[in-house]
């Protein structure tokens, strides 16, 4: 349609029109005339030929419904029907562009009069979803800050020049105040006044800042902290204000300082540890040594300790090193210290110049003290400590010296049970010394497997016939080779290592006793000897049956050895222990028969299996007509309870031919092979063997 000559044109190639062509394409938002009979496009800018995916040239002539699309010229029909009739129009729609995407539109329709007569219509877009859009994300981004400000545990406060702006729920709780009380307030009254020139530097420096300090709470308490400060860009023209975020680090503190003091502390007595105990005892002497001042240095242990854990139990034992720990405090002085150095031994340092008569003096108050009974597990107990003391500068000028010096008087005054405490002196160093160097080497043995076994046969007297052996610890000591039992045992059961020894030779016996049944040796049992101690514990059963699965040994094939003072002084729990021995199959012999109590109601009482008669009876058994009358008792009582007898220490044949007629069921000793290293078992027991049948 050709356009109108009343319309107007702006299509003329004029620099005039040119130049209006340009500002109106450049101007915002988009533009567009209709004409009013035709309804056809006579002029549309580049924005609104672009939004419907036209240039403007393709646009002239095209009516609404031809750009647009039906759909959205229906949408509209209503809107431009009033324009027609002379109105001005101005509405807002949501609408799909040509690409499909949503859009929020405002359109003002303008109608063209001249002389009172429509000539056409003036329509001007403007696309709001961008602005719209913009404006949400702001007002999204601050709901998100709100929202974290107010769910973060971390205290959030805003200032400037340091006046307070705004501050999150978590920084009202942390100083108690609300928001009107501290909001145009200084944030320094907040703060302690010791860390108001380190705000203050971090203020003025205008940088990013992190330290340490603390807040004051509305009700006076303080509130160590960790304060991060962070310069926020404010807009052009406009000071800077700072966030500051507190971290509350009450509970960090805390444990921080749970971990110094458990570093530094028994955790069962809450006493001070050996460590921590040389740090402050450091510190002592070099007080003292300035001050030429005496301190007094004592070294504590409980005789017998090792009995109540044996007999009642480790929680007992634990109750009883508690007790004496509270009774030790309460013995010194404000300036003096109690330590626990281990196990049941502690440490009293005496400071402040002691006097050697003050020490004594406070040392029997602490005994008396100690010796009083207590009550632990329903049972009144008392303990017994055994004191040693050693006294700077004399008897030492450092700690590791009045440490071992008081520690070698301790060995001696428990040596001595009549006297409870032993100060130190040159003239006891070298037998204590000893005896510590000894329990020490000991100690480095049974960490480091410094054991043997050697076996000793056992034979029935009247075959001849392999019956078993038994094994018999020795001690590879480093300066004296191979040490017998005889010389460490009573060390080991005073000094509560035996438990670790007697373990050992359980599961070593037993697994080189199934070494040898595998090489075709006859399945003879092994005998072990237990300390009476080891019955006292309620593992053991459970700790013999554990080995004897680990190494395949068949129970009855395994004999333990106790004493009679262990049947004598049996409570219920070894009596506990030895019926759950039984029932596992291991059979109990008592050793050394005839030199203690030898009373038949014990022999009744427990399931013992078979008695081993002592060595001093068989020395003289064909020479004295005592031991030959004692010898006969015992096997004669032992058949009329059915129970075996083993002859130990048989070193002649006249010997074992005695006993073979006395009826001794089996025998030992040097006469039939003496105790031998397990690699040389197998060859022993098959030259024995050829023996046999030779003869």
């Amino acid at each position: 349609m050709p356009p109108s000559s009343s319309a107007p044109s702006l299509d003329d190639s004029s620099d005039s029109n040119a130049m209006l062509r340009l500002i109106i394409d450049a101007a915002a938002g988009m533009l567009a005339y209709f004409e009013a009979d035709t309804l056809c496009c006579r002029f549309a800018n580049q924005p609104y030929a672009a939004y419907y995916g036209f240039t403007p040239e393709q646009m002239l002539g095209m009516r609404p419904w031809e750009i647009m699309g039906q759909d959205n010229w229906q949408a509209i029909a209503e809107h431009v029907e009033r324009c027609l009739r002379g109105e001005y129009v101005r509405y807002v729609r949501h609408a799909l562009s040509p690409a499909g995407v949503p859009r929020e539109i405002e359109v003002r329709i303008t109608p063209h009069l001249e002389q009172g007569t429509l000539r056409g219509a003036v329509v001007q877009v403007l696309d709001l979803s961008q602005g719209r859009s913009v404006q949400q994300q702001l007002d999204e981004s601050e709901e998100r800050m709100r929202l974290f400000s107010a769910a973060t545990h971390e205290a959030i406060v805003l200032h400037r020049d340091g006046v307070v702006l705004d501050a999150n729920a978590a920084l009202l709780r942390l100083v108690g105040y609300s928001l009107d009380e501290i909001r145009g307030k200084t944030v320094l009254q907040y703060l302690d006044k010791e860390f108001w020139p380190l705000a203050l530097d971090a203020m003025q420096s205008g940088r990013n800042a992190t330290y340490k300090a603390s807040v004051r709470h509305k009700d006076g308490h303080s509130i160590p902290v960790e304060i991060d400060a962070l310069v926020m860009p404010a807009g052009r023209g406009t000071q800077d204000y700072r966030m500051v975020v507190l971290r509350d680090i009450t509970a960090h503190q805390q444990a921080q300082a749970q971990v110094r003091f458990l570093a530094e502390h028994d955790a069962l007595t809450r006493l001070p540890n050996r460590w921590h105990l040389t740090d402050q005892l450091e510190q002592l002497i070099l007080q003292a040594r300035e001050q030429k001042r005496a301190v007094a240095v004592l070294s504590l242990d409980l005789r017998h300790f090792s009995a109540i854990n044996d007999s009642l139990g480790h929680q007992a034992g634990d109750q009883v090193l508690c007790e004496v720990a509270q009774r030790l405090c309460s013995c010194v002085r404000p300036h003096d210290l109690v330590a626990r150095a281990g196990s049941d031994e502690f440490i009293v340092v005496l400071g402040g110049g002691t006097t050697r008569a003050e020490t004594e003096l406070i040392t029997r108050q602490m005994v008396a003290l100690l010796e009083m009974p207590c009550q632990v597990a329903a049972q009144q107990l008392v303990v017994a400590p055994a004191i040693g003391i050693a006294i700077f500068p004399e008897d030492g000028e450092n700690v590791e010296a009045l440490l071992r010096n008081a520690g070698a008087a301790r060995y001696l005054a428990k040596e001595h049970g009549h006297q409870p405490f032993q100060f130190y002196t040159p003239a006891l160093e070298s037998r204590a010394s000893r005896m510590l160097n000894q329990e020490q080497l000991l100690r480095q043995s049974i960490a480091h497997g410094g054991f043997e076994l050697h076996y000793q046969p056992q034979v029935r007297c009247d075959t001849g016939a392999l019956s078993g052996f038994e094994a018999l610890v020795r001690w590879r000591h480093p300066q004296r080779g191979l040490v017998s039992p005889e010389e460490f045992v009573a060390l080991a059961e005073a000094r509560g290592l035996i438990t670790a020894i007697d373990r050992w030779v359980l599961r070593r016996a037993c697994r080189e006793a199934c070494g040898w049944y595998a090489q075709g040796m006859p399945r003879v049992p092994v005998a072990v000897n237990m300390s009476a101690q080891e019955f006292r514990h309620s593992d053991l059963a459970s700790d013999v049956a554990a080995v004897l699965a680990e190494t395949g040994l068949p129970a009855q094939l395994l004999h333990i050895e106790l004493t009679e003072s262990t049947l004598m002084h049996s409570d219920a729990q070894v009596q506990r222990t030895l019926h759950a021995l039984q029932q596992q199959g291991v059979e109990m012999a008592i050793d050394d028969f005839g030199t203690g109590y030898s009373s038949l109601a014990y022999l009744k009482r427990h399931p013992i299996h078979q008695l081993k008669i002592d060595r001093s009876f068989i020395t003289d058994l064909t020479e004295n007509d005592d031991d030959t009358a004692i010898v006969t008792a015992i096997v004669q009582m032992a058949k009329s309870l059915r129970l075996r007898t083993v002859a130990e220490g048989v070193e002649s044949a006249a010997q074992l031919a005695a006993l073979r007629a006395l009826g001794c069921d089996m025998a030992q000793g040097y006469h039939i092979a003496p105790p031998m290293p397990a690699d040389q078992v197998l060859q022993w027991q098959q030259d024995y063997c050829h023996k046999l049948q030779a003869q």
